[in-house]
């Protein structure tokens, strides 16, 4: 087992996490928490990957003859991807109202929001 995709992820989360901090655009700062959310995906798909590991749908196969690759992890990286999506949508659409109703999407002019 190497740690590179565990590496991998975490240096993408810090990618995003970097953006986030220094963003001043709301359309950037959604575009990095999307970047973010993608590391949790390289993540997941690490956790479950097992070397020469087939899918286990497959009924030729006897058991304990080869290792199998785990679904359930598979299937939460697929619902990661669509509420990533869908979080993302979300927020890039309350970006658009922001700058509607206040002409601008720099965090640093919409004074309003200060308490």
């Amino acid at each position: 087992m190497s740690v590179l995709p565990y590496l991998v992820a975490g240096w993408i989360f810090l990618i995003g996490c970097y953006g986030l901090a220094t963003s001043r655009n709301l359309i950037h700062a959604v575009g990095c928490l999307a970047v973010c959310q993608a590391s949790t995906y390289v993540l997941l798909l690490a956790v479950g990957y097992r070397v020469g590991g087939t899918a286990p749908v497959f009924s030729d196969l006897e058991p304990g003859t080869r290792p199998v690759v785990d679904p359930v992890v598979q299937a939460l990286t697929l619902t990661d991807v669509v509420v990533g999506a869908t979080v993302t949508a979300l927020l890039l659409a309350l970006v658009v109202q922001v700058g509607k109703r206040h002409g601008t999407v720099d965090p640093d002019e919409l004074s309003e929001l200060r308490g």
